[in-house]
């Protein structure tokens, strides 16, 4: 990195923004298997957040690879960057006052601490928990099929690790749950931190 980096501040300040957009921003980052549910939830709390008149973005895991992280392949390097670029843009888009919501599987726990890291308090970790063989029997994409075949190598959860996180925010079992009882849940836990305190 260049020594001849300054950050620029600008005239309008992040808190004037979340006050004139109405509410907090922040990162709901949804983590799980492939197929347990992660893009359906995501998509499912934006339009539930959106309908309430909340700004919101969504960062999507095969989106964002398709763009700027095309760069990246599937190996533990770049499988770190690819959390660490989305972290540092979710960043951005916080300064923006909207509330930002990722779908990324995000196996590893040293990647989500790297992520708290760069979010601080504006990370909200929501785990989509959904047991493997349930995420298999799904798979819309027919990725564990192939990746059992040996055509995906460092495949999440069959050939590469997927660390349970031990302390989620929220914890939502979408093999249990109806997805609106997923999208209240989750509803139950971000609402408080959302508001701006009068």
């Amino acid at each position: 990195m260049g020594t001849n980096l300054y950050k620029q501040d600008y005239k309008i300040s992040r808190k004037e923004r979340e006050q004139q957009i109405g509410h907090k921003s922040k990162v709901l980052w949804f983590i799980g298997l492939s197929g347990s549910g992660k893009s359906t939830l995501c998509d499912a709390v934006e339009s539930f957040l959106f309908q309430k008149g909340f700004q919101t973005y969504i960062l999507d895991g095969d989106n964002i690879r398709m763009g700027i992280n095309k760069d990246l392949d599937f190996s533990s390097a770049s499988r770190s960057e690819n959390i660490r670029r989305i972290s540092e843009i979710a960043k951005l888009f916080t300064d923006s006052g909207k509330i930002i919501l990722t779908a990324f599987i995000t196996p590893l726990e040293k990647d989500r601490a790297v992520a708290k890291e760069i979010l601080g308090d504006d990370y909200i970790e929501i785990f989509v928990n959904c047991p493997l063989e349930v995420c298999e029997q799904r798979d819309v994409k027919g990725l564990y099929a192939k990746a059992r075949k040996g055509e995906i190598p460092n495949f999440t959860g069959i050939s590469s690790p997927f660390e349970e996180p031990k302390h989620p925010d929220i914890d939502v079992k979408t093999h249990q749950l109806s997805i609106e009882e997923c999208v209240q849940l989750v509803w139950e836990n971000i609402q408080d931190k959302l508001s701006i305190k009068q």
